[in-house]
Order: structure tokens, then C-alpha cells, then sequence
């Protein structure tokens, strides 16, 4: 495809010639793939799902099927022995048999055990494989492992630990040049080894030989070179949710699945197929309900059931998600006529992707992206619907994953990122060494987190995967997307950088922080009054003073550990507005002057909107929340709540968990907060106003210091920071002349420029500051604001709710691909900061127009908090 024009490379005729011969798209019946879309997964318009490696997704006929199985009859527990039970009983040896048919074998060669997932049943295989520690008589037992495995495979190595087992971890490369049979006087050995690789790598794709079950049970390949005899692990996970699997040929020893990677329901149940042969082998120390033939309460005696699975399926089995299996594996045959034809499909979605990734080039002859293969995706035998990738940029530096998988959601595309819980393979690809991963655990970096580099390298990937319903055009989506983000010109024009570091010096405490005005600073800067004047929110103000020997100790507190090193020469700067926004992610209320508590702004982010499961919602899932309005009035101690069509509504700002109050447990990012329930008028205002099932929650005033805290360094004299409903810090600050530049750059994009004001809406601010230079915000390590002194916490890495516009709650998605193009590849925007508790029931006041006294820190960068949540405002 490299001398084919860009635009004909994405079409559909460019697809049909480069599908791999022998592959067939899609599965020839009825109305095609697009009515099969249409009728079964109708959830997925607009989204281009990405993620089958994931979890597969559920047909709505798989759950129709089940729904009317439960509908229609009664399962009791298949314990008992009246007729409901009976009914279970037999309905799940109906789908033990179902599985072993759709992996080509029988009940003499195979038994099933119903575990809570593969893991479960890595775990099973640990504890109750016949190991022969060290220190006996005969030679002991190993547990080797491919170094590309799943996480929960590799650790098994701490269940035969405990056992005395030695564990060897054995790399791809190692084991194709391993040396054959042992010498004739070893092969007598009956020492038990184990040796357990994935069918299907769930990093790369890569497939690995089936045919090592055979040549290492029969001596022909040795992992390690050692006597004994060697049983195999077969991880087939990843490999059975798109291949077909044929244990009458590939006769491996253990077998563990999950069945959501197959059909996406039910989740939480899987099963190992054991081997007969080695079954009577395996030993059980624990025995559940329903294991045990007899045993003794007062003595011990026990004597096992004689069904390997009933031996091992400790207590009931989740009996109605077995059930669902026997509808899943008819709804999927029914669908797509089975496994080799998904097979097929899905690997022409991804031989085509790889082709046109490959071949992805900058201006300059750089590529596009990094894809981390085995394979040159040839053949659906080697290789499967999985691309691993990084993207680069015009120089060759990785972007980010963290910073590909926002882009990617602003197109309502659902990709996975980071090492997939297989450090081994992301350590081969990446190159990341063992003293990497030391060195970034201790920089704060953890698996599943969103720090995607260190020192410039890469610490995770991109990966995508496509499943049975996926098709041309999720690629074709994809694909545009990589080729609009990446190769547009604006994209690839020089980003602005932050202000240059200022020169600073130690003054004297007692000396002001700026000199007199420098004359050369630069234009682009705008006056507290027309910005002001721009802005048009109502305003509030209040007439409270706090007492002066209260300010001052709280100042003391904070800087004692300062050192006050200022800006020297610059302008004054000053605080051009405040908003607060008392419901999270609705809609701003701005103030000329406000009291503060001991969360921040008195009143902002105590409420929130949840949904029908109490959880948390944000304009990312729903826009429209940026279109209601509250507004407080400390007078009459009411916040009103106003959104267009709707009659106004009042809640009182008085705590009511004294009074007849629903009080619940809820999550705000990684924080837990109590709340309490604020009605059924105002959740039928909201639900009304929403569309759809909502209710208003408030954090409950006494838990506040004990429930939702901050642990920040530098704030001598607290222990801890108490937080209100916001994501991370108290405070976000933003600088004008920042969102001026910003905008020069946004404009560029499009059609019709943003104007100011709506700019700072987006980004979502408490307090907006007006400094001549623009970025200078993120030299601040400290600054004082009146009597108030605060903390620079880090900066605010940005979401795609900058996206939305807060008039509308319309998206454009160029916003934040703006920012991220003109940051370098970052999303900061904003600082975060953090003040200390007030001791006493006075509040201090914020005020416009008050100027701000910042204190540089000596490192000019600011390092993002260490969370792995998104550092967004909401």
C-alpha cells in the first residue's frame, strides 16, 4: 500500500484487495455485518470499541435468550435434590459438555471446573499441581514460564515458593533454541515439572506454537534441562476469544479460560479444562460445600466426591451464569457460523490496520507510529487481531499513551493502554530493563496509572484488538484518526513553550516582592477591568473579614519552610475573577469576592449529581450538565438551581444529616466521601431536566475532615488537606495571558474563533489571575493572595472537558488536540493549589482585584500529582 494516495488507502475497495488470501470479512448471511451491528449491538453507534481483548461484547440476543431461560423456568441450587435443583443440575452438565464440543474434545479426556475466571484457576493449578520441593530424596520439581505471559501466570511463582519450588522464567528467543531430548539415562525421571505459555500473547497478538504442548510432553523440546517429566500449561485466554481451539489435536494438560473474553456475559466465571491423565494426580488440602463425599466435624476425616469437578468447585457454583453459557455459544454460532470464521474476520480487520499503520509516514520520511510485533501479520496461524503500538512524532520521540488515549476519546474511540498486565513482553518490546521498572516505581510510576513516561521513554503502549462484531469502518475510524491527529500541518507546527525562567534571589521578608513596572514586558496581556467587563456571569460579593492575628498566623504556618524568592521587575498581578461551581461539573458561579473554608471556596463542589447506581456523573458522560446553574445566597442560605425550561428550585445550604436524611458511601475519584441524599423533588427536577434517572447528593458536613483528605508536602503545620467534591486540590488557578496564547493557537483550527471568556469557562478555573507573562504560573511554587497563602500542588492535566462548551454543552475536539499540539504533547493547563485549614469559625474573604505575591521555586517544572486518576476539575 505505499504507493497507493492516502485518501483511496481508506477505502473500502483498498481493503478487499489487501485482504490476506484465504481470510473472508464478515459472515455471508442475512443482511451482513452491518444489519448484525444494527440489531445486536446498537449500543455502538458513534463508538468505535477497540478492546476485544479486553472483554468481548454481549449481543442484546444473547441476553434476551437468558433472560426468557429465567423467565420461563425455576433453577434452584443444583445441591438439593427436589426438581428446580434437579433442572440445574442437569443444565449445567448440559454445558460442561457444550464447552468440551466447542473446543473439539470429551468428557474421557477432558474434565471441566468452573472457576470465578482464569485467574482462579492459574491460582488452582498452583496449589494443587503434585509439586516435589527441594531437599527430598528424588530431584525437584520446577515451574517454568514464558517471560511473555499473563501477570496471573507469573504469579503462580509465589504459591510454589511457599511449596519450595524454584521458578524459571524462560524468554521466547530461549526456548526456540532450546536443546532437544535429555540423555537416555535422565528420561526415567518421573519428577512433575510445569510449563505454561499463552496460545495467544494478550500484548502483541502473537500466537505461539501449539505444537510445543506435544514436543515438550514428549521430551522432543526442553524448556530447562533437567530429568523429570514435563506437563503443560496452555493460557488460552486471550487465543480462544477469536481462534478455535481443538484439544483432540493440541492435547495440553490445563486449559484456563474466561468466558467474558468470549461472549462479554457473564463475566466473573471461567473454568479449567483439565487433563484426565494428570487429574487424579492433583492434591486438595481445603474443601468447601458440596466437595466432600463425608467428613467428620469432630475429628479429621474426609473423604472427597469421586467427579474431579465436584472435588475441586468448592461451595455452589454461580449456577445461572453457567446457564448463560449454553445462549452464548448458540448465539454466537448462530451469528457468525463459529470460531474459524471469526478467526478469519478479524484477522483481515487487523492485517489491513497493521498494512496502512506501517506505512504511515511523516513529511520528513519519519513513521507515524512504532508497532511492537512478532509477526509481520501474515498469517491468522501466527498472529492475532491485536496491534500493539506507540505513536511517534516528526523526531522520533514516543507521545504518550495517556496523551493518545485522550485524543482517542474526544472521537469516541475505546482503546487500552500501558503494559496490559505483562510487564515481560512490555519489557522486551519497550526495552525497558529490570532497573527501569525499579527506578520508575520509585519516580511514583505504578502499574495501570496514567504516567506513560519517564525521562522521555516510554512506560506502556497503545494497544488495539478487534473482535467477532468489529468491522471495516471501526478500522477505517481508527485510521483517520491517527492520520487527522498526526499528519494534519498544524499538528506538526513548533508548540509554545512555557516563559523562560525568570532569574531569582533571596530578599529580605520584609522587602516587597516586585520591583517597580518593567516597560518591556510583553503585549500580550490584558487589563482586570475589560476582562472584567468581557465577563458576563453574575457576580457576588460579600463584606466578611477575618481576624488580622488568625491571617497572620496562618501565613506563618504555611511559609515558615519558604524561601521567599520572588519575581523580580514583572508587573503587578492580580486576581482578575473567581468562580465556584457548588454542583460538580455544572455550571460556574462567579463571585467578586467570596469566604473562604477549610475546603476552598466556601460552598464549591458540595454537591453532585449521581446516577441511578449512585455513581458519580461529569460532563464527560453527560454535557448537559454544564447547562444547569447554581447560584448561592448566603442571606437567605438557599442555593438556587436554574436550567432553561425548567422552573427554578431551591436546597437549603443548612446541613441536614441531623434531619431525615438517606446518608450513602460515595467515590470521587480515588477519594471516599460521605454524603447524604437531598430528596426525591430535587432528584425529579434533575431527572426531568437530565432525561434520565438522577439524584442530588451533598457531602456530609461531618465527615468532611475524616473522609476525603489530601496528604500535601510542604504544609508544615497540617497533616492533612480537607477536600470538598473536587477531583484533586482545593483551588485551580489559570493566568489570562495563558489562555491568550492559547487562543492564538486554537483560532488557527477554526472555523469560528472562541472568545475569551469562553475559553476560561472551559477550562473550569476557581481563580483567574492576570500576570503579564504567559506560563509563568508554572514557575510558582508558593503565592499569597491578601492574608491568604497557598501551595502549588502541580499542574492540572486536562481532560476532554475542555472540549465542551459550557453555553451549549456542544463538543469540538479540537480544543483539546490544540492544546496538546501547542503544549508539546501535554495537556497541562492550570495549576493546582492547597491552602491550610482555618482553626477557628471565621472565614477569610477572596477578593478581585487583589494582588497576587508568588514565590518561584527553584526547578522550573512542576511534576504532575502522582495519581492515577484524570487531574480534571469537573
Amino acid at each position: 500500500m505505499a504507493g497507493v494516495p492516502q485518501g483511496e488507502r481508506l477505502s473500502f475497495r483498498a481493503f478487499q484487495a489487501a485482504r490476506p488470501a484465504g481470510c473472508e470479512y464478515g459472515y455471508g448471511h442475512g443482511d451482513g455485518l452491518s444489519g448484525l451491528r444494527e440489531r445486536e449491538f446498537p449500543r455502538l453507534r458513534g463508538i468505535t470499541y477497540l478492546d476485544h481483548a479486553g472483554s468481548a461484547l454481549f449481543p442484546e440476543s444473547l441476553l434476551k435468550a437468558f433472560t426468557d431461560d429465567l423467565r420461563n423456568n425455576v433453577y434452584g441450587n443444583p445441591h438439593s435434590q427436589n426438581i428446580s435443583s434437579k433442572l440445574t443440575y442437569d443444565t449445567i452438565e448440559h454445558v460442561r459438555y457444550r464447552i468440551l464440543q466447542h473446543f473439539h474434545t470429551t468428557a474421557e479426556d477432558y474434565t471441566i471446573i468452573f472457576t470465578s475466571g482464569c485467574t482462579a484457576a492459574l491460582k488452582l493449578i498452583a496449589e494443587s499441581f503434585p509439586w516435589i520441593p527441594e531437599g527430598t530424596k528424588q530431584p525437584s520439581s520446577r515451574f517454568c514460564y514464558l517471560t511473555d505471559n499473563h501477570t496471573s501466570v507469573v504469579g503462580m511463582r509465589g504459591i510454589t515458593a511457599s511449596m519450595n519450588v524454584l521458578s524459571v522464567p524462560i524468554t521466547p528467543q530461549e526456548i526456540l533454541l532450546a536443546e532437544s531430548r535429555l540423555p537416555a539415562e535422565e528420561q526415567n525421571c518421573t519428577t512433575p515439572h510445569l510449563f505454561s505459555y499463552p496460545a495467544q500473547s494478550n500484548f502483541s497478538g502473537t500466537k505461539y506454537p501449539l505444537s510445543w504442548i506435544q514436543d515438550i510432553k514428549s521430551g522432543k523440546l526442553c524448556p530447562i534441562k533437567t530429568p523429570g517429566k514435563w506437563f503443560v500449561l496452555l493460557d488460552a485466554a486471550s487465543y480462544v476469544s477469536s481462534s478455535p481451539l481443538d484439544l483432540g489435536v493440541h492435547q495440553a494438560d490445563f486449559i484456563p479460560i474466561s468466558f467474558y473474553k468470549i461472549f462479554g456475559f457473564p463475566t466473573g466465571l471461567g473454568a479449567l479444562l483439565v487433563n484426565n491423565r494428570i487429574a487424579p494426580l492433583l492434591r486438595k488440602t481445603y474443601f468447601g460445600g458440596g466437595t466432600a463425599a463425608a467428613y467428620l466435624a469432630g475429628e479429621d476425616f474426609y473423604f472427597p466426591r469421586k467427579s474431579i469437578a465436584e472435588r475441586f468447585e468448592d461451595g455452589t457454583v454461580s449456577f445461572l451464569d453457567i446457564i448463560a453459557l449454553k445462549h452464548g455459544f448458540d448465539v454466537l454460532e448462530k451469528l457468525t457460523g463459529g470460531m474459524e470464521k471469526i478467526k478469519q474476520h478479524t484477522f483481515t480487520l487487523a492485517h489491513y490496520t497493521y498494512t496502512v499503520l506501517s506505512n504511515l509516514k511523516y513529511a520528513n520520511g519519519a513513521p507515524v507510529v512504532h508497532i511492537y510485533s512478532d509477526t509481520d501479520f501474515s498469517s491468522p496461524d501466527v498472529q492475532g487481531p491485536i496491534i500493539n503500538f506507540n505513536v511517534l512524532d516528526e523526531n522520533g520521540e514516543v507521545l504518550g499513551f495517556s496523551q493518545v488515549d485522550k485524543m482517542a476519546s474526544l472521537h469516541n474511540i475505546h482503546v487500552r493502554t500501558g503494559c496490559f498486565c505483562n510487564t515481560g513482553a512490555c519489557q522486551m518490546h519497550l526495552d525497558i530493563s529490570n532497573e527501569d521498572i525499579r527506578r520508575n516505581l520509585q519516580a511514583g510510576h505504578v502499574c495501570g496509572d496514567d504516567i506513560d513516561l519517564v525521562d522521555g521513554r516510554p512506560t506502556g503502549s497503545v494497544r488495539i484488538s478487534f473482535g467477532y462484531m468489529s468491522s471495516f469502518e471501526d478500522a477505517q475510524t481508527f485510521l483517520n484518526f491517527i492520520i487527522a491527529t498526526r499528519l494534519s500541518k498544524l499538528d506538526t507546527e513548533t508548540p509554545f513553550k512555557s516563559v523562560t525562567k525568570l532569574t531569582i534571589e533571596s530578599v529580605p521578608d520584609d522587602l516587597p516582592c516586585f520591583n517597580d513596572v518593567d516597560k518591556s514586558s510583553p503585549i500580550l496581556q490584558i487589563s482586570d477591568g475589560e476582562l472584567r467587563s468581557n465577563l458576563s456571569a453574575t457576580k457576588t460579593t460579600v463584606n466578611w473579614q477575618p481576624l488580622e492575628t488568625e491571617a497572620e498566623s496562618i501565613r506563618a504556618a504555611v511559609s515558615e519552610t519558604a524561601v521567599p524568592t520572588c519575581r523580580k521587575g514583572g508587573k503587578p498581578i492580580t486576581v482578575a475573577s473567581i468562580y465556584l461551581y457548588p454542583i460538580k461539573s455544572c455550571s460556574a458561579f462567579e463571585v467578586t469576592e467570596w469566604p473562604v473554608g477549610n475546603q476552598g471556596l466556601l460552598y464549591d463542589r458540595n454537591w453532585m449529581v449521581v446516577n441511578q447506581n449512585g455513581v458519580c456523573m461529569t460532563q464527560k458522560q453527560e454535557p448537559r450538565l454544564c447547562l444547569i446553574n447554581p447560584s448561592i445566597d448566603l442571606k437567605q442560605k438557599i442555593m438556587v438551581i436554574q436550567a432553561e425550561g425548567m422552573d427554578p428550585v431551591s436546597v437549603s445550604l443548612e446541613d441536614n444529616t441531623e434531619k431525615e436524611a438517606v446518608v450513602c458511601e460515595s467515590k470521587v475519584c480515588s477519594h471516599r466521601v460521605k454524603t447524604y441524599d437531598c430528596g426525591e423533588r430535587i432528584a425529579g427536577w434533575f431527572s426531568t431536566f437530565l432525561g434520565r434517572p438522577c439524584r442530588l447528593i451533598r457531602q456530609s458536613a461531618d465527615m468532611k475532615s475524616k473522609s476525603h483528605q489530601k496528604n500535601t508536602k510542604g504544609l508544615s503545620s497540617a497533616k492533612n488537606i480537607s477536600l470538598s467534591l473536587v477531583n484533586e486540590a482545593q483551588y485551580l488557578l489559570i493566568n489570562v495571558a495563558s489562555i491568550l496564547q492559547l487562543k492564538e493557537h486554537i483560532s488557527a483550527r477554526l472555523e469560528k474563533p472562541l472568545e475569551i471568556e469562553e475559553l476560561i469557562q472551559r477550562f473550569r478555573a476557581n481563580i483567574v489571575v492576570s500576570a503579564p507573562e504567559s506560563f509563568e504560573e508554572e514557575e510558582w511554587a508558593e503565592i499569597s493572595i491578601g492574608a491568604l497563602q497557598f501551595q502549588v500542588v502541580g499542574p492540572c492535566s486536562r481532560c476532554q472537558i475542555i472540549c465542551i462548551d459550557q453555553q451549549s454543552g456542544e463538543r469540538n475536539k479540537e480544543i483539546l488536540q490544540s492544546l496538546s499540539a501547542a503544549r508539546g504533547r501535554k495537556t497541562n493547563f492550570g495549576i493546582y493549589l492547597m491552602n491550610q485549614p482555618l482553626h477557628s469559625s471565621f472565614s477569610d474573604i477572596l477578593s478581585v482585584g487583589s494582588q497576587v505575591l508568588p514565590v518561584l521555586k527553584e526547578n522550573t517544572e512542576i511534576q504532575p500529582p502522582t495519581s492515577s486518576e484524570e487531574k480534571c476539575s469537573g
